[in-house]
């Protein structure tokens, strides 16, 4: 039984749109404070790499296991057990007292927000046909406040009340999040076929998943949406510090990223619904290879401005779209594998994306580094034109 088809499904989206929101903040209100911390716990440049670059690591995979998890079980448990784990993850940042604790923390942290984003995007996949692609757009909407909260937030806790602060302020809010989850309808899937299945044949689904029409191009389009982030926000702050901008410059233009990355959601998801999935996933595409190429020859910080506003209006008009492909392209039986896949796979597009645009920063430098992050958008474009085609 589809829990958003149930007379209470209204209610239930907006817990899962607020419980989304409070289980995604804690990742991004760690992201600005991470690495000063553990420099200051006496972590050397190469292992603080790897404590921040941990958490994506086990991560990704966790994803993909937990969303057959899911299948077999339903959401609602693995989404308290998540929630709960990723409180308790953000109280035992504080007690680290070396890097090696703080590298624990983070591989626990990674593998409890693993059940989080599967548990979460299940819920919001099990709408009414007619109408997935504004669902999913509220979905995108919950993703991206947490975005922008936690970025603004973080800095401003931590300046005044210190980092210990930031993470109380996570637990704090991920355990109201695990009560919200309690409210959750325990509905199990009305499939038992996840049930029959081990998880060796699990693996080997993913692979016909990923070789499905539909999904090939939402599983490409996510990861290159993610990964050009990644560069994005490694690049972005060199380029302003060359401009002569400063910190203050780097967040207002995150800020108005995520902004119209918010604003276009819902209207984006109505767009889906109507004309069919893959006009505006070529279009979001398409903004967003256009927002960065033009980047690095904009000098002022209006034009900065409408480059990132386009960059995120190109995101707004393609997470709806693509998430809808998850739930058109799949059926109950695999809808958490398929979208632990998802999350998986933007995991992932960060965690790629950030490092190896800073290899590309090294070897051509920052203009050209802002012009080349797009590259992999630019594959999914092609692969949405040919799905498109087909059509």
């Amino acid at each position: 039984m589809d829990v958003v088809n149930l007379p209470s499904g209204k209610k239930v989206l907006s817990i899962t749109s607020v419980v989304t929101f409070l289980g995604f903040l804690d990742t991004f209100i760690l992201i600005p404070i991470m690495a000063l911390y553990a420099t200051e716990l006496g972590a050397s440049a190469s292992i603080r790499g790897l404590i921040i670059g941990l958490y994506s690591i086990v991560n990704t995979p966790a994803n993909i296991i937990f969303g057959r998890l899911i299948d077999r079980v339903g959401y609602r448990l693995p989404l308290i057990f998540g929630l709960a784990g990723d409180a308790l993850g953000m109280f035992l940042y504080i007690l680290c007292r070396l890097p090696f604790h703080l590298a624990l923390v983070r591989v626990f942290h990674g593998i409890s927000g693993a059940l989080v984003g599967p548990a979460t995007m299940s819920v919001f996949a099990g709408s009414d046909g007619e109408s997935r692609a504004r669902t999913m757009g509220i979905y995108g909407i919950s993703l991206a406040t947490a975005t922008l909260v936690g970025f603004g937030l973080s800095g401003f806790i931590a300046s005044w009340l210190g980092r210990q602060a930031v993470f109380l302020l996570g637990a704090g809010l991920l355990a109201i999040a695990t009560l919200l989850g309690l409210l959750l309808p325990g509905i199990r899937p009305a499939v038992s076929t996840a049930a029959r299945t081990s998880f060796s044949q699990s693996l080997g689904q993913v692979t016909d998943l990923f070789k499905r029409k539909g999904l090939s191009t939402a599983y490409i389009s996510i990861f290159a949406q993610y990964f050009t982030f990644g560069g994005v926000v490694t690049l972005l702050p060199g380029y302003l510090e060359n401009l002569g901008m400063e910190d203050f410059h780097v967040g207002m233009l995150l800020a108005t990223f995520a902004i119209t990355f918010i604003i276009t959601q819902f209207p984006s998801g109505a767009l889906s619904d109507r004309i069919g999935r893959l006009l505006p996933v070529v279009i979001g595409l398409g903004l967003g290879i256009v927002s960065l190429v033009v980047l690095p020859s904009l000098t002022t910080f209006p034009l900065l401005a409408g480059a990132m506003a386009l960059y995120g209006i190109g995101y707004g008009l393609l997470f709806p779209s693509i998430s809808a492909l998850i739930v058109d392209h799949t059926g109950n039986e695999e809808r958490g594998l398929a979208t632990g896949v998802f999350h998986a796979l933007l995991t992932a597009g960060v965690a790629i994306g950030a490092p190896v645009m800073g290899l590309v920063e090294e070897g051509v430098g920052l203009e050209t580094g802002l012009v080349i992050a797009p590259s992999v958008m630019f594959i999914a474009l092609v692969v949405a034109l040919v799905d498109l085609r087909r059509r």
